[in-house]
């Protein structure tokens, strides 16, 4: 084993600079770019203006590792790494983040470095090096890099090890990206059927939702922390974080608690309502989802409010796209009370967006292929599963 600090050295600490105010700034990639997968996502790179003498070492190139050293959560422990792979010279990083740059590479390969940083990470191992502030954590860098140990071996046996890893997350990225392309084949097959909510070309009658409900909207459940469960107990309670793109994302996941007799009755989901987001950050707000497929009694808590359609005029699937849609969300831009940190929107304001109402047929039509669409995605969520577990396992055997 070899220490990081052998490898390569202290962090150089990033750079931040002032504003960019006629465009000739550098870019610079801040802990907001840095992705879970250890990659560089390039959407939204800041520049700024930053001191030509202060930059000569600093400018990213091939192999470098940026380390996060603030930032994190309770949830997402600070510590994480991405291996920079883009264009060389071109982009710096800021003081939130501090660059590893192999010394010796003939004796250590860059990405080998970076995978046992990554596996290290993912493993627990920056959370005994975190100070903790208000709303923010810190990695104490120089501990964390003198105490890091890096397992020695030949380089062509890091660059056998690097390939294998390598092979791995490109069959996650493919996965990952067919995932995507069956969303968008829905949103595709949604406009063709439909066409765009916003000019309604097809020139479908139209109603408010609160015409369509046949059930009175209802408000979810508050309780406090404390009667939230950890042992299994309970009852599933439906929060926003666990669904995504119209769909429950696992019901087996959902976070439990404890409620009445009383309270589970009045709370309690059915197949086929709609959960919609009434109160949230703004892109949040108005997220919402169908509910099928529950594995058992499942109530919704108080951010949510639900209503359940007639099915003899609405097919729920076709509804919670259609709210889903861009059309609905500015809708809801416009209802939306903005307070500190977050927005609401109340019964009345989502009773009042206006839905196209196609012949139920086509409603239906719409629904199966999205159910047809769905299998093919759950093959396709597995094969990912199987192939994280494969990343995890290849993670322990090489770097411990």
């Amino acid at each position: 084993m070899a220490k990081l600090l052998e490898i390569t050295g202290k962090p150089l600490s990033g750079e931040w600079g002032s504003d960019d105010v006629d465009g000739t700034g550098f870019p610079v990639l801040r802990t907001t770019n840095f992705t879970n997968e250890g990659v560089v996502n390039y959407n939204d790179v800041v520049t700024r203006q930053i001191s030509k003498k202060k930059i000569s070492e600093k400018l990213l190139r091939y192999g470098d590792i940026i380390l996060e050293k603030s930032g994190g959560s309770d949830k997402q422990p600070v510590g994480r790494v991405i291996f920079f792979e883009g264009e060389e010279n071109k982009y710096l990083f800021n003081n939130f983040t501090g660059l590893l740059r192999v010394k010796d590479t003939d004796k250590w390969l860059p990405k080998y470095v970076f995978y046992a940083l990554f596996a290290n990470y993912h493993a627990g191992g920056t959370i005994r090096y975190e100070n903790r502030t208000t709303g923010l954590h810190n990695l104490q860098t120089d501990s964390y890099v003198a105490s890091v140990e890096i397992p020695e071996c030949p380089i062509e046996t890091q660059r056998q090890i690097v390939s294998h890893l390598d092979k791995v997350v490109q069959l996650i990225g493919l996965q990952r990206e067919q995932a995507k392309k069956l969303d968008m084949l829905v949103k595709s097959r949604f406009i063709e059927l439909f066409g765009d909510p916003e000019c309604n070309p097809y020139g479908w009658p139209c109603k408010e939702l609160g015409k369509l409900v046949v059930v009175e909207p209802q408000n979810g459940l508050y309780k406090p922390q404390s009667d939230y469960v950890q042992d299994g107990s309970g009852t599933p309670i439906l929060r926003i974080d666990a669904f995504y793109n119209g769909k429950v994302t696992d019901f087996r996941k959902l976070k439990r608690l404890n409620c009445t007799d009383t309270e589970k009755q009045r709370y309690l989901l059915r197949e086929h309502d709609i959960v919609i987001n009434r109160v949230n950050s703004i892109e949040y707000l108005g997220k919402c989802a169908h509910i099928r497929d529950m594995v058992e009694d499942t109530v919704f808590e108080s951010n949510m409010m639900r209503f359940h359609l007639d099915e003899s005029v609405m097919n729920a699937v076709y509804a919670t796209h259609f709210l889903c849609s861009q059309y609905i969300y500015k809708q809801i831009l416009r209802k939306a009370k903005k307070a500190v940190n977050q927005a609401s929107i109340n019964q009345g304001d989502v009773m009042s967006f206006e839905i196209l109402i196609p012949p139920l047929p086509m409603q239906k039509q719409f629904a199966a292929f999205v159910e047809q669409t769905d299998k093919s995605k759950l093959a396709v969520q597995q094969g990912l599963q199987e192939l994280e577990i494969l990343k995890k396992s290849l993670m322990q055997q090489y770097f411990g």
